[in-house]
């Protein structure tokens, strides 16, 4: 876990990545976030970055749920209101907490949360990979994402290809609980806290089915919900070349939470 902190901080962030991925890929994000005066809890989740020698393995999709409340106590311990930012797998991992713990937040955002999959493995994938779970569950396949998929970005691109901590293989335990969370997340929606959410989704979502992610967002019961749809965006809204537009739209949801927070006495720094 990593906390990077700010002169007069007015709330914090916390900040979950992708599949794949590592906490490092978001250093404009955080940068944006500081120089706001928010402070920002991230690190690498459970198989992925630096987190351990099982890259691209879990036992249990627990392991995030348990991650990010760790991250969340940490974040409170600031004594200032707290939002929780998490992208695609990230994203489903943070609706998964929420629905699993009682957390205090002043508000979530979701960057094109994966609760569907554009491209799922073929029905003959999906059954071996069943079959193999109980047996093998730490067996290795490519996660079978092309390059240039997630982002238009061609920065990242290059940064991406050259970056050694960039998850390429998934276990067969950890794609099957990847299914089961899903599968919880859309079932369970009615049951989704009501939290302030942002919902931040790429138009040209070539990863994340955003069919799915609307529907989603449409039966989860937040008397405080907005949806965005970035036209012409891929996968990793944060990262595409327009990505200051998102970031101010992200800023101003949780600037109105603070302000709605400062209307009713509560003082922040």
């Amino acid at each position: 876990m990593k906390i990077k902190q700010t002169e007069g901080a007015r709330a914090v962030i916390v900040l979950v990545h992708g599949a794949g991925e590592h906490h490092g890929r978001y250093d404009w994000l955080v940068s944006k976030w500081l120089d706001e005066r928010f402070h920002v809890v991230l690190g690498d989740l459970p198989g992925q970055g630096e987190s351990s020698r099982r890259r691209g393995h879990i036992d249990s999709f627990d392991q995030y749920i348990e991650t990010i409340e760790k991250w969340v106590k940490a974040a409170h311990e600031f004594q200032l209101p707290v939002f929780l930012l998490g992208h695609s797998m990230g994203g489903l991992a943070v609706i998964r907490t929420i629905m699993e713990k009682e957390l205090s937040l002043s508000g979530v955002i979701l960057s094109s949360p994966c609760v569907g999959l554009v491209n799922p493995p073929k029905k003959s994938l999906d059954l071996v990979s069943k079959m193999l779970n109980p047996i093998v569950p730490s067996l290795r396949l490519n996660s079978q994402l092309e390059p240039g998929l997630a982002t238009r970005n061609k920065d990242f691109h290059v940064r991406d290809l050259e970056d050694p901590l960039i998850v390429k293989k998934v276990s067969v335990r950890w794609y099957r609980e990847l299914v089961k969370a899903m599968r919880i997340a859309n079932e369970g929606a009615k049951a989704f806290s009501d939290l302030p959410l942002l919902l931040v989704q790429a138009g040209d979502d070539r990863i994340v089915d955003k069919k799915s992610v609307r529907s989603w967002f449409d039966r989860i019961p937040s008397t405080d919900k907005s949806y965005k749809e970035w036209e012409n965006f891929y996968h990793e809204v944060f990262n595409e070349p327009e990505r200051e537009i998102v970031f101010r739209s992200a800023l101003s949801f949780a600037q109105l939470r603070l302000d709605l927070l400062e209307d009713i006495g509560v003082e922040l720094n």
